[in-house]
């Protein structure tokens, strides 16, 4: 082992979340195979594997390898995934694991392979959905977690990622993981296009680390299944989801689905006017739940302004005001360690409710890709460093 390694940091990682509420999802036989970008070299490897939301077991087999193209590895480097020295990983409902340590040299930039083979029926209730240029996944209908390519006929691609939750590498003591958390705005691209600019402008040694679920909120939950997939609030979810090693600091997106969920129970008997927050209500649940608790861990606290919605289904000027209050917060509270103004990077500076032309993805809440990469340049060097 290499004496130039002595640290664990999380490389690679999502949040994992509720699949789907409204019915049962269930997989026979099934291969998930995820391709994942390393960018430290290490000499070992650990993954994270969660149950997090599961109401029944899961069976699957894994393992790792170097990867030819996203669906391709090549068998020769095949190392079997165990945990507690067994093959064959189980997991309970709400359980997480961490495997034992894999020996596997890895060289930054290089890509790599996680296969699992769910055996049997498994409840497909435990994963999140995101999206961006270094996020995909396949799977396919039997078992070929050990073949070099998975059969053309019988795969699909997705951006469901089941079960694998974290990659952690043994590497240096300068590499450290920057953890992006959110909704859906952070489970879609701009955390990859912050990668790929970390990697472009010679930030070596930081890791972007996604915690993000579509549809949460910092101070509610939705515990019904009338909601497919909008998962834990945030008291639940970041405890959880800051338990990432190597990790010293935190940009946090978060607060545009308190804002934007409550309709009223006229309309929606599940969004009652009476979970509306007033922007101190969200100061000081963004305080309380996110600040003192990373602040707890040793870690660097940052806020990311909440960005445009003018001309989503339920704007109203209310909703915008609501916004603006918090986002002039997040701007000047001496509580954070800086801001990333991301409303200003993506807004149109002559109406600023609405996004900059280019940057609106058409449903008036997230961005296009354009606006995905404004975000990322938008992130203060100093996270990076």
């Amino acid at each position: 082992m290499n004496s130039e390694y002595t640290k664990w940091v999380a490389c690679w990682g999502n949040a994992t979340s509720i699949r789907n509420q409204t019915d049962c999802i269930y997989a026979k036989d099934l291969t998930l195979r995820y391709p994942l970008r390393m960018v430290f070299d290490g000499c070992a490897l650990r993954l994270h594997f969660s149950n997090l939301t599961g109401t029944e077991p899961v069976r699957f087999y894994a393992n790792i390898a170097r990867s030819v193209t996203d669906k391709e590895i090549d068998p020769d480097t095949v190392k079997q995934v165990t945990v507690k020295g067994t093959a064959c990983i189980v997991l309970e409902p709400e359980e997480e694991a961490v495997s034992d340590e894999i020996g596997f040299a890895v060289t930054a930039g290089e890509m790599l392979s996680v296969s699992l083979f769910m055996e049997g029926y498994n409840q497909m209730n435990a994963g999140v959905l995101i999206t961006g240029p270094l996020s995909k996944g396949y799977y396919s209908y039997g078992n070929f977690m050990n073949d070099k390519e998975l059969p053309l006929d019988l795969t699909r691609k997705t951006n469901w990622f089941y079960f694998l939750n974290t990659v952690d590498i043994l590497t240096e003591e300068k590499n450290h993981a920057l953890i992006c958390y959110g909704d859906s705005i952070t489970a879609q691209s701009w955390p990859d296009y912050l990668t790929i600019r970390a990697w472009e402008e010679g930030y070596r040694n930081v890791s972007i680390i996604r915690r993000a679920v579509s549809g949460t909120r910092i101070l509610r939950q939705y515990d019904n299944i009338t909601y497919a997939a909008y998962g834990l609030k945030g008291e639940t979810r970041f405890p959880i989801e800051m338990n990432t090693a190597g990790a010293d600091a935190v940009l946090i997106q978060h607060g545009i689905n308190d804002i934007i969920h409550p309709v009223g129970t006229d309309v929606n008997p599940f969004r009652p006017w009476s979970d509306l927050p007033t922007a101190e209500e969200m100061e000081e649940g963004f305080t309380r739940i996110y600040i003192d608790y990373a602040r707890k861990l040793g870690m660097k606290v940052w806020g990311g302004t909440l960005i445009p919605i003018y001309g989503w289904r339920t704007y109203e000027p209310f909703r915008e005001d609501l916004k603006n209050s918090f986002n002039d917060w997040l701007r000047t509270t001496d509580l954070l360690d800086g801001c990333v103004d991301f409303d200003k990077a993506v807004r149109d500076p002559e109406h600023t409710p609405a996004f900059a032309e280019g940057y609106d993805s058409g449903d008036h809440l997230h961005p296009s890709e354009e606006g995905y990469k404004a975000m990322a340049y938008a992130v203060d060097s100093e996270l990076l460093k």
